[in-house]
């Protein structure tokens, strides 16, 4: 009976020599219509001198090529593999990683993840972009409409250190009313003028610190701490300002942390507290997470933001802004839910020349009996043009009384038209058409209403609807394979950029397998699908 030596750490003592049954070359073990092979091709020729640049030209040299590393990883990510310790066991067990390595040796865990979250933070969205320029020259891009949507995908932060704004604004005030009673107590004992005031806190309290601090030297005062022990008048008012001036510190760095938000998380100070649609608790639980917007043409992800927003409606902008920077074109027309419908968003696309299908946001409650019977809605009321009135229920006129303007959160200012009624006043149809003790009034936009119009009769055409169509498959349908194919439903980085840096490899993953699968089921060349007949 042979006896195992369990103290050795290299196992091929413990047993007999095999002989090597493997080529030396791992080329004939990947099949030729491996994606794998598409990946590497593709990738080979983009132009990596940004990620170059961040590696110091003095020092030793990197473990595994940069150019070699990227391919790792993209593949990694469009093989849903995430974890650096699991993208390192796959280098030393899986044929095709070993492939693309082509005899380096395997980076270790730690190797990939500095190279994710350092070296390839600023030049990763270079390179996505030059792929999707590559689509473009193949002639895989229609270049005629880009599909938009977003989904909210939660941050790697932990679920129970959320700060809000109105939280701090009120424990804030309230320490500030203590603060103006201290100040007017030292004043008193000391014979001086001090006051904070709202904007310098934090300089006011050091100040009256130093004061402080100046007069237990002078006085020789003696600090003493613990029970039974007295403390000095100084004393007790120099650690009270201590404290405020402490709490003052943390109050400005919440302040500076929220960005413009109403909430931000500690662990993740980038990340806002949302609430995600497949909370596993299904009870609309909040969450710290992130906002990820995608364009989508001919089934290709061809832009990527990440956003701090909570609604759709303030990234469309923006999003259109950076997507023409990165692509150097605009797509003559844009393809949008309801969630991104604004008078903004028209006026932008009308001053790009894009022609808008966006869903109003009231289209489905267009199509209800309850909506077309309820008189207090405007739809349902009739529209002298001429003398720019309306006619309600009860055949009493609305006039205009004035125009006010209100800007948006962005900063746009509309203008807006308000009606009112001649006098509601005993009309027997007043409990159903306003809630207001006066008379009846509305609030219309006439710009928003006219741009509203174009789009919808844009969706309302045959384009339109095959548009629509299509958007729910190819934008959606991305999303649905990202989040549940891939399993990609939780950020590992922390921070907006490397956020970002995570959905952008995700999403070159994702285009690779698109182009692999087109090619293979020779769907090359083909962008929209086609409307069914009805039977």
């Amino acid at each position: 009976m042979r006896i195992n030596n369990y103290t050795t750490k290299d196992y091929t003592e413990l047993g007999r020599t095999y002989q090597l049954v493997l080529p030396l070359s791992l080329e004939g073990l990947v099949p030729n219509d491996d994606s794998v092979r598409l990946l590497s091709h593709e990738l080979e020729d983009l132009d990596y001198t940004k990620l170059y640049q961040a590696y110091s030209a003095k020092g030793r040299n990197p473990a595994v090529d940069p150019k070699t590393m990227f391919k790792i990883l993209t593949y990694a990510y469009s093989q849903n593999i995430y974890s650096s310790r699991k993208i390192e066991t796959a280098c030393k067990r899986d044929i095709n990683f070993m492939w693309l390595l082509a005899g380096q040796k395997a980076p270790d865990h730690s190797t990939i993840a500095r190279f994710r979250s350092g070296f390839l933070e600023e030049a990763c969205e270079d390179l996505f972009y030059q792929m999707v320029h590559r689509l473009e020259l193949a002639g895989e891009l229609s270049k005629e409409t880009v599909f938009l949507d977003g989904t909210k995908l939660e941050a790697c932060a932990n679920q129970y250190t959320f700060v809000w704004k109105k939280s701090v604004g009120k424990w804030e005030e309230k320490m500030f009313i203590k603060i103006q009673e201290a100040v007017r107590l030292v004043n008193q004992e000391f014979i001086q003028s001090f006051r904070v005031g709202t904007e310098y806190r934090v300089q006011d309290l050091r100040k009256i610190c130093r004061f402080l601090e100046e007069i237990c030297r002078e006085r020789n005062i003696e600090f003493v701490y613990g029970r039974g022990k007295r403390k000095s008048i100084e004393q007790r008012y120099l650690e009270l300002f201590q404290r405020y001036l402490e709490r003052q510190t943390i109050y400005d760095w919440h302040t500076a942390s929220f960005q413009g938000r109403n909430n931000y998380c500690k662990t993740d100070p980038d990340a806002t507290f949302m609430h995600m649609k497949d909370d596993h608790m299904r009870n609309a639980q909040l969450k710290p997470g992130y906002n990820v917007q995608i364009g989508v043409d001919s089934e290709y992800i061809v832009a990527v933001d990440i956003f701090q927003d909570r609604n759709d409606v303030w990234t469309l902008v923006p999003f259109l802004k950076q997507m023409k920077e990165k692509l150097g074109f605009n797509y003559p027309s844009v393809t949008a839910d309801s969630g991104y419908e604004s008078e903004e968003g028209y006026s932008y696309l009308r001053e790009e020349g894009q022609q808008p299908y966006i869903k109003p946001q009231t289209y489905e409650k267009w199509k209800k009996r309850s909506f077309k019977q309820d008189i207090s809605k405007r739809e349902n009321m009739g529209y002298d043009q001429e003398s720019d009135t309306y006619i309600c229920h009860a055949g009493k006129e609305l006039r205009v009384i004035y125009l006010k303007k209100q800007r948006s959160k962005s900063g746009y200012e509309s203008e807006v038209t308000v009606y009112e009624c001649e006098d509601c006043t005993g009309c027997p149809y007043k409990e159903k058409c306003t809630k207001a003790k006066g008379n009846k009034r509305l609030y219309v936009s006439k710009s928003f209403l006219e741009k509203r119009e174009e789009s919808y009769q844009n969706i309302q055409s045959e384009k339109g609807i095959k548009y629509r169509m299509n958007r729910s498959i190819q934008v959606e349908g991305a999303f649905g394979v990202l989040k549940n194919d891939y399993g990609f439903e939780r950020f590992l980085l922390r921070g907006k950029k490397k956020v970002k840096l995570e959905i952008l490899l995700l999403s070159m993953g994702y285009n690779l397998n698109k182009l692999h699968r087109k090619i293979q089921n020779e769907r090359t060349g083909r962008y929209l699908f086609d409307l069914k007949a009805s039977a």
